[in-house]
């Protein structure tokens, strides 16, 4: 048996800088004679030989590392290069169709580029075949697991890695049914994508998008869709929408709501579910619930621009024979959204796909996801660019133009800072904190970052108090008053402070001895009287009365402030007239409470003195022994009662009956 040479790895991409072309072509010729012949051995030999060449397994896996992260274009564009990439090709399926295939290349890490490099007609029945392997099991297990800690971390985790391993991964659920179905068994996966979505992190935010759409749609495909797993899948993302519309954030700002604006999801289910004939009611609904979170706006194209018609050859050429920019600015957004998708493919092939498909992205995205484009397009290159040509504008008119006026330039603060130079230390520039397992004592007791004791106190020492001299105008021994320092309080809390000073002070006046510092005095019920109004301590008040025997000042404002007459009188005196309360039968007269005293009305009618001097006699006079309002049962009460009447008959009715009398008669007019 007859023992190939071994292969050299694939070049990384620092190395392949230094090769020249000469050399690299003859590498590649070398390694294209290797795989031929393994290729040509028969399969008991290929088992044999070619699955124990550990240089055979090395070569396809940094080739397919390579050439997937970097496009096929790095192998060049002669024909060597091509026939190496199909020769590689065939390699690797030989190896997948073993009942045993190397352990290298049963790692997700290889199946995944594998998927990325070629199409997906190519590599899904072989994924298909080796997923339920396991070793490939295992690879995925360990994947999974280590996905869902990283995305339920959220900023304490690791997000570049993140997003490396979702869009290397993206590939291999895409080809296979059978891988979405395994990562999104339980919920665990897809809530650790919508948690995760709340980091602001743009390409993050993509790839997680990504991931989630190819997991679902990978449900509805395959020789058995799994709509039953597909339904929970769905109903979740609802809860979760409805769970972040109740929440504080912006509702628009969620996984789900970004889901079912940019991509085709709810239309390829409803699509997939009209082929099969195995809807459900429940999932007619949950999809219809769906419909409802999508972005306002989100799906409106902008309006189509036509594309005028040049008479090529006749006439010049004017600025109304050029597309429009708008034109080229909405298709380049297009070739955008479906690059995020597959970044493989080249800018010019996905214009192609927009012409073929009427610039509909949604039809072009689908027909991409199942491998079902035209004949002339399925053989195209699919790493073709646009071309940069522009062509130029002709003019008839020669003549030398002025020089426009320069654009200002706008100037601001952070001009030439290390920012604007490019000259910023990396290791300063962080993401959202920059310790965020720390916490707000971690950070005050690390001492680390304070200043040192030395220079403090040498800054103590350089300061002078005697520099300025203190301004005393308006202190209050001098000024007689209490000034306002600057630093006005509350409202509330300057009366309740006045409340107690007042309380204070009255205490002192009424009995300065209130404020002694015996234990009689503390008992007593004055004090616990000013405490109670005060809410002040023994100490604090006897400390108040001490300071106020010391300070006479304070005790002149004190009386200024609470003792003089400060023009305001809550309340006037009646000084209309009353009927006496205490037995007096004279309607003029007021009776002092308790004892026989009457003093005189205005005109001096009362019985019991003259005037409004003197006591009555023989305890009131005529009047001191009833009042018309007493009791009816009461002896005095009567007599007063019949002397009111007996003098009314006699002076006060008739008087004033006769002089009315002689006043009508001479017709009202006096004299």
């Amino acid at each position: 048996m007859t023992t190939l040479p071994p292969f050299a790895p694939f070049p990384e991409a620092p190395w392949r800088d230094h090769i020249v072309p000469e050399e690299w072509e003859a590498c590649l010729s070398n390694w294209l004679a290797l795989a031929e012949a393994h290729l040509s051995l028969p399969n008991d030999q290929f088992v044999f030989q070619s699955s124990k060449d550990e240089s055979l397994l090395s070569f396809l896996v940094s080739f397919m590392r390579e050439a997937a992260s970097n496009g096929a274009t790095v192998l060049g564009t002669s024909q060597p290069a091509k026939v190496l990439l199909r020769q590689c090709f065939l390699l690797a399926a030989r190896f997948l169709r073993m009942p045993s295939p190397p352990l290298s290349l049963l790692q997700w890490e290889f199946l995944s580029d594998f998927c990325r490099l070629y199409s997906k007609k190519r590599t899904s029945a072989l994924i298909n075949q080796v997923s339920q392997k396991s070793q490939v099991i295992t690879s995925l297990n360990a994947l999974k697991k280590s996905l869902i800690m990283t995305l339920d971390a959220g900023l304490k985790g690791d997000l570049k890695t993140l997003e490396s391993r979702l869009k290397r991964l993206n590939h291999l659920i895409h080809a296979s049914p059978e891988i979405a179905a395994f990562f999104l068994a339980g919920s665990d996966f897809i809530d650790g994508l919508i948690s995760c979505y709340k980091i602001m992190n743009p390409p993050l935010r993509k790839a997680i998008v990504t991931t989630a759409y190819l997991s679902l749609v990978g449900l509805t495909e395959g020789d058995s869709p799994k709509f039953s797993m597909l339904t929970d899948q769905l109903y979740s993302l609802k809860v979760a929408a409805e769970s972040h519309k109740n929440g504080p954030l912006n509702a628009n700002d969620s996984m789900v709501a970004e889901l079912v604006t940019v991509t085709p999801i709810l239309k390829q289910v409803q699509r997939r579910l009209d082929e099969s004939g195995s809807s459900t009611t429940r999932l007619k609904s949950v999809v219809s619930a769906l419909e409802g979170f999508r972005k306002p706006g989100g799906n409106i194209k902008p309006k189509r621009l036509v594309k005028r018609k040049i008479d090529k050859g006749k006439g010049v050429m004017t600025e109304d024979d050029e597309i429009p920019g708008e034109m080229r600015m909405h298709r380049m957004s297009q070739i955008s959204q479906i690059q995020d998708l597959f970044p493989d493919l080249g800018s010019g092939f996905i214009s192609r796909l927009l012409d073929e498909y009427g610039d509909n992205t949604e039809q072009v995205v689908a027909h991409l996801l199942e491998d079902s484009l035209p004949p002339h397009l399925a053989s195209a290159d699919r790493t073709e660019e646009l071309s940069p040509e522009r062509n130029r504008r002709k003019s008839r008119d020669i003549a030398p133009r002025p020089t426009p006026p320069l654009v200002p330039i706008r100037h601001n603060v952070f001009d030439d800072d290390e920012f604007d130079k490019l000259a910023v230390d990396v290791s300063n520039i962080h993401f959202g904190k920059r310790n965020p397992e720390k916490s707000a004592d971690d950070i005050l007791n690390d001492r680390s970052s304070a200043p040192n004791k030395a220079a403090i106190l040498s800054a103590l020492s350089a300061f002078d108090a005697d520099d300025d001299e203190r301004d005393d105008t308006y202190d209050v021994a001098d000024a007689g008053l209490v000034v306002n320092d600057g630093n006005p309080e509350d409202a509330d809390d300057q009366k309740r402070k006045d409340a107690s000073e007042e309380a204070l002070f009255k205490a002192y006046q009424s009995d300065p001895k209130a404020f002694g510092r015996d234990a009689v005095t503390r008992r007593s019920q004055t004090r616990n009287n000013l405490k109670q109004q005060t809410g002040m301590t023994d100490e604090a008040i006897e400390g108040w009365g001490l300071m106020l025997t010391r300070t006479p000042h304070q005790m002149r404002q004190l009386e200024m402030k609470y003792s003089a007459f400060s023009g305001d009188q809550p309340a006037l005196a009646p000084t209309a007239w009353r009927a006496s309360p205490a037995g007096s039968a004279a309607e003029d007269s007021e009776v002092d409470s308790g004892n026989g005293n009457f003093r005189g009305g205005p005109r001096g009618r009362g019985r019991g003195g003259r005037g409004g001097r003197g006591q009555s006699r023989g305890g009131g006079g005529r009047g001191g022994g009833g009042n018309v309002a007493g009791p009816s049962s009461d002896k005095d009460t009567e007599n007063a009662r019949r002397r009111k009447e007996a003098n009314k008959g006699s002076r006060a009715n008739h008087n004033r009956r006769d002089q009315r009398a002689r006043k009508m008669a001479r017709g009202g007019f006096p004299g």
